[in-house]
């Protein structure tokens, strides 16, 4: 037996009878040998880890734009938070963990400069829409080309939105990435004195946890419940209507008109800009997009992929370089 034969055989010996063992999988876009040290899913992980696309998320806008300091998140810190929250969700439940984590580092590959923000001003300039989700999948299928499992696929196109993963471990990051991200931006908001730990309301302090870490054990124990009670990933009602509440305030009191969003409009603006320009100069794209396009991509959509797959460094150095003059000194005679 070879090293992913063996490892196959532990799954069946370990996985929950509702988990999705690899020797499962729907497969792949395109054929590929097996690998003879890894099951699908670990190599799927080892691709994206390995991805241009994962290195450019340390680079990127979680919430806040440009903070000062070191300790903010990133959207790789936040990518990182996510797949630990999993993966403790897919122990306790003997479901796939190496499926979870794939989908938990792939999850947000396809998100723009200044997060949301980014975000936002693509979707409304571009006449054919833009969602990260869907980007992420474009980055893997198309633009990075890693030709990953489809259970992966699935669970990234569907961490955010109405649709549900095909597999309770894309269920998982739904989940997961509304915990992290929740926790990890009021610890944000905190540290940057946008708000105090006390200006959560008692009744969700009371119900959820008076601090980071126990806000978290809070909703990962509800989810571990549930899916040991019902065999589905959910969380217990109580908990979700508090997670959500909390949500809500974050909503109002950090995510809008904050002075730490203050750049947003400036950040939208400028990413509106470059796309435009690039639209009316499509000559000016580098190379390997106009393959893109002589595949039949709409212009559009491939200036969107250029832009998205910027880190906040980039998109500045490229708004500089295109519409703020430069010094210039005259050699006098």
């Amino acid at each position: 037996m070879t090293v992913r034969e063996q490892q196959q055989q532990r799954e069946a010996q370990t996985l929950a009878d509702w988990a999705t063992p690899s020797v499962k999988t729907q497969g792949r876009q395109k054929p590929m040998d097996e690998c003879p040290y890894r099951t699908c899913y670990q190599r799927d992980r080892d691709r994206i880890i390995h991805s241009k696309a994962f290195r450019r998320l340390s680079n990127k806008t979680q919430v806040f734009i440009s903070p000062e300091g070191d300790h903010y998140r990133a959207r790789l810190t936040h990518t990182l938070e996510v797949a630990q929250i999993a993966r403790t969700v897919a122990r306790a439940l003997s479901l796939n963990e190496d499926l979870t984590e794939a989908i938990a580092l792939g999850h947000d590959l396809g998100h723009t400069p200044f997060g949301h923000a980014g975000e936002r001003a693509l979707d409304e300039v571009c006449p054919l829409g833009f969602r990260h989700n869907e980007q992420s999948l474009r980055m893997v299928d198309k633009l990075e080309e890693l030709n990953l499992t489809h259970e992966v696929r699935d669970g990234i196109i569907c961490h955010t939105g109405s649709r549900k993963a095909c597999t309770p471990e894309g269920r998982i990051i739904h989940y997961a990435d509304r915990i992290a991200y929740i926790n990890h931006d009021i610890d944000d908001a905190v540290r940057g004195g946008l708000i105090r730990a006390e200006d959560i309301p008692k009744a969700l302090r009371d119900r959820l946890g008076d601090s980071h870490g126990k806000r978290i054990d809070t909703m990962v124990t509800a989810m571990i419940e549930y899916g040991m009670e019902h065999r589905e990933i959910g969380m217990d009602e109580r908990v979700h209507d508090a997670m959500m509440e909390l949500r809500r305030f974050m909503f109002d009191y950090v995510y809008r008109g904050t002075e730490a969003q203050s750049e947003e409009t400036r950040a939208r603006n400028m990413l509106r800009s470059l796309y435009e320009y690039f639209v009316e100069h499509p000559d000016e794209l580098p190379a390997d997009y106009f393959v893109l396009m002589t595949q039949g991509d709409p212009l559009e959509r491939v200036v969107c992929d250029y832009i998205a797959c910027m880190t906040d460094r980039y998109s500045i150095t490229a708004y500089k370089r295109l519409f703020i003059p430069k010094s210039w000194n005259k050699i006098e005679d």
